[in-house]
């Protein structure tokens, strides 16, 4: 009976062991998934950032030449103007 009693002494010890090991590894699991929905969320916000600034760059640039356009027919017109 000693026997059996030792037995299931270690074998408790033993799963007690085991169980905050257990609870570690979830924990660190855990962390670990955190830090990489963080850095994908870092990811994300980068490129829509970038992605907003090209567009906003690219729409500054048609703005821009759509008055180039408009101050070429104005020096034009003048010309025209100055030339009568």
């Amino acid at each position: 009976m000693k026997t059996f009693a030792v037995t299931v002494a270690v074998l408790a010890l033993g799963l007690a062991a085991c169980e905050s090991q257990t609870e570690e590894a979830v924990e660190n699991d855990t962390a670990v998934e955190n830090a990489v929905e963080a850095d994908a969320n870092a990811a994300t916000n980068d490129a829509a950032n970038a992605a907003d600034n090209a567009l906003d760059a690219a729409g500054n640039a048609i703005e821009n030449a759509g008055n180039a356009v408009e101050n070429a027919g104005d020096a034009v017109e003048n010309a025209t103007d100055n030339a009568m």
